[in-house]
């Protein structure tokens, strides 16, 4: 599912009762949707982030952002040191080097994620 409104939402499907449920991510609010036909997931997600945001408005407090862009990572001093020079190697700092490194990693995954999904649903 695509982003709305920076929020992204999980897909699950629930084989006993027929239905798509999901949650907006990355937020420590649990905020729900649930439809029972793929064509109206999109919406219901949609409504929700709408719900969370204006549930927000009402408490006045400020929504929360899921992905700031800052990650927070602890490693070894040996790893640490390792990626100094790979970086250093590749010319980047050490954070554009792991961001690009993250973001190849990723991409991949997800690729090799929604391959999967498409297979098993075959």
């Amino acid at each position: 599912m695509k982003p709305y409104k920076g929020y992204l939402g999980t897909i699950e499907f629930d084989e006993t009762d027929l239905v798509f449920h999901g949650r907006i991510m990355g937020i420590r609010d649990i905020f729900t949707y649930e439809t029972a036909s793929a064509e109206e997931l999109l919406k219901a997600f949609h409504e929700c982030v709408d719900d969370y945001l204006e549930f927000c408005a009402e408490q006045n407090k400020e929504p929360e952002k899921p992905f700031s862009g800052k990650l927070a990572l602890r490693t070894t001093p040996e790893v640490h040191h390792l990626v100094s020079r790979a970086a250093a190697s590749d010319g980047k700092s050490i954070n554009q080097w792991v961001s690009d490194t993250l973001a190849e990693v990723a991409r991949k995954r997800v690729a090799e994620g929604s391959t999967k999904v498409r297979t098993r649903a075959h």
